[in-house]
Parts: C-alpha cells; structure tokens; sequence
C-alpha cells in the first residue's frame, strides 16, 4: 500500500447523535465541535439540516465558530434538503453537502419504493444540484454492501459524473465482513471510469461488532477517508469508534503505512468530554478509552507491566492521552503489584514482612472485588500492632 493520507470524517455530532441517550443540546453540539476540531478531524459532519430547526442552527453555529475542518451538513437526494443544508452551511470557511440515496433492491422497493433507473435520475440531479451551492460533494449509496455489485458501480458512475468528488460506500446496517468489504472498495474502484479522481469513503455500523475492522479494510481496499465517532456512538450498536481507528493506524504501522491528521493524545480527553456531554462513559472495557484499558489486575501481568510496559501495553497510555495505566488490586494481583503499592504509600517491607502482608491482602481480597490504599493502610497497621510481622515503619516524603 502506498504511503498516503487517510482523511478522518467525524459524524459524532449527526449520525452519533441519533443513538438512544446520545441527543445533545445547541450549546453542547458547540462545545463538542471545538473538541473535534483540535483533535485534527479532517471532516465535521454538524448535523441533519432539515431535520429541525435545532440542528439548522446547530449547523450554523458549528460553521460560524469551527474553521479548520471542512463542515458537512447531511441531506437526502431531495431539492428541499439540499437548499436547506446549503443554507445552514453559510458562514463554514470551508463546507461539504453529503448527500445519500439508498441504493440496494430492498431499500428501493419497501424504503423509497423506486425503481433502480429512478434512483440513478434522482443521484445525478441531487449531486448536480448540490454542486451549484458548493465545490465539496459527497455521496453516499446508502445499505451499499447489501446493493447488487454491478447496480453499485452504475449508481457511483453517475454521482462521479454529476460532480461528486467523495464517495461513501456505507455498511449501513453492519453486515459486512473485512474480506469483503474491502473487495468492493477495490471491485468499484477498477471498474468506475473517474474514480481515481474522487475519494473513496467507509461508514461503518457495529451490529456485528466489525465496524472498526471493517474501516480498516476499506482502507486496505483504497478507501482514503473513514466517518466515525467519538466513543463509537451511533444508530443501534453504534459507528466505528474514531479512537479504535486512530489507534491501529499508530499501532500498526507495518500494516497501514498512512498519515492522518488527528493529535491521539486528544483522543482520551475528547473520549471525556462527551462523556459528560450525554451523561454516560464508555464501558470499562472500550478499548483505548474505557477505565480499564490501561488497568491491570492479574499478578503474572502486574509483574510484567512493572518490569517494562511493553510487556502487555502496545502503546503508552499518554500517547492517547489517557494520564497513566493503573494497578488495580484484587484477588488476582500479585506480590509485586503489592508491594510496589505499599511502596508508593510510604511502606518499605522485608520479604518476610511482604509474604505476611500478602497473605492477608489475599485473605481480604478473597472477600472485596477491589482492594483500596485505606484497607492496606489498615492492613498493615493491624499486623503491627496484633502480629508484630512487620518490621517496617511507614517512609516519610523526604527519604
């Protein structure tokens, strides 16, 4: 693979929105969008234009305020959303009207209930039309991995030849697998005439849990922009997660040889801010972002982790923003996470010392899930006192 740029295209603020819980107000759509922009996202989708008056003026401030990435508002193939996206999108210092059409059979028939010539007319008029508004058109054949291959390249064809000069071909509904996801970015991109001129965009869904390994596919198979969101919010199991994208390309570079413009220690704090945006974090265990994603419990993996990070961190918490990785002590923790705890609470003990104090930590972890700095205090406080097993005495600041 040539050594390139991919373009990120953040719809955490439009498609992100849409997820159950996930509805944000004007003044918190503003406050996102200056996240966004100095996390380096290349694309800001603000919203659905015609959707509401909110998000028109939700668009419009996003556009008055946010100026260096290039601000999409969302319309269907339709002459009143395209005029409406185009006027929200007014004041941008740089705009993009992405428009969608369903493009497979099940779509056309029980969605629009239009025959696939119709949807071609109604592509090429919609896209023209945008482009008498502005230079900067996207077009989305929407549910394209469920679309009929030759159907695909057709309707594509026409988007190019009317003007477009991006083309997102979106796992809409989450059924795609990497292979062949990939397969049809390549297969599209062989067989449409212009399609060297354009981008090629993914938007993938997580209903099968593939939307970050689907993303990465589509950039295996020529896609050079990938739309997905914060925390990876979204319709139904949401997008892919900005995050989980952002980190791979870093990770493994071998593998995806590209730029990108987005600052990875942003991702953590932004990863934050819309947490308390919508009111709810990441599960735990979200990769990159989630509490424990830096955390450890189990000794064999404490020990490594003290001994060098790499042994079970493939990047370092700051490089993604994330403050440092976390010893947690539980049951499954061994004796050098816990003496390295006690050591950073002052406690300085002998090995003998540390096989008792071990000894009980188990017995009391046996009986909390998690054990905290007070119970080690008390900890060793009791066996001092009770036992006379420790020898140590707690280790001033200053030495």
């Amino acid at each position: 693979m040539a050594q390139d740029r991919v373009l990120f295209f953040d719809t955490t603020l439009r498609d992100g929105e849409q997820s159950p819980g996930c509805s944000m107000t004007h003044d918190e759509k503003v406050w996102m969008a200056h996240a966004l922009e100095d996390l380096g996202v290349d694309i800001l989708e603000a919203g659905f234009a015609i959707s509401s008056d909110g998000d028109f003026a939700a668009i419009q401030a996003v556009s008055k305020e946010i100026r260096k990435p290039r601000i999409a508002s969302l319309a269907r193939a339709r002459r009143e959303d395209i005029e409406r996206a185009a006027a929200s999108l007014e004041h941008a210092e740089h705009s993009r009207i992405h428009i969608f059409l369903a493009s497979s059979d099940i779509h056309l028939e029980y969605k629009l209930k239009i025959s696939r010539e119709a949807a071609l007319e109604q592509a090429a008029q919609s896209v023209a039309l945008a482009r008498t508004y502005v230079d900067d058109v996207e077009f989305s054949p929407e549910d394209s991995t469920r679309t009929d291959i030759d159907f695909l390249c057709k309707i594509v064809s026409v988007a190019i030849e009317a003007g477009a000069t991006t083309i997102n071909m979106p796992d809409t509904v989450g059924y795609a697998t990497p292979n062949e996801y990939a397969a049809m970015f390549r297969t599209v991109r062989e067989r449409v005439p212009g399609a060297d001129k354009v981008i090629f965009s993914s938007h993938c869904h997580n209903d099968l849990g593939l939307a970050v390994a689907n993303s990465l596919g589509a950039i295996e198979g020529g896609a050079r922009q990938v739309e997905c969101t914060i925390n990876g919010i979204g319709e139904r199991a949401g997008n892919a997660a900005i995050e989980e994208i952002a980190a791979a390309l870093s990770v493994r570079r071998d593998k995806y040889p590209v730029e990108h413009n987005l600052k990875l220690d942003q991702l953590y704090p932004t990863s934050q801010r819309l947490a308390q945006v919508i009111s709810f974090a990441p599960s735990p265990n979200k990769a990159i972002v989630g509490s424990n994603a830096f955390a450890h419990e189990a000794g064999i993996h404490q020990h490594g982790v003290l001994s060098n990070p790499l042994t079970y961190e493939i990047m370092t918490p700051a490089s993604v923003g994330v403050p440092a990785n976390r010893m947690v002590l539980g049951k499954h923790s061994g004796r050098h996470a816990l003496r390295s705890r006690l050591v950073d609470l002052g406690y300085h003990l002998e090995a003998s010392d540390l096989d008792a104090a071990y000894r009980a930590f188990t017995e009391l972890a046996d009986k909390k899930k998690s054990v905290y700095d007070q119970d080690l205090i008390n900890l060793v406080a009791h066996h001092k006192r009770h036992h006379d097993l420790i020898s140590a005495e707690p280790v001033s600041e200053a030495s």
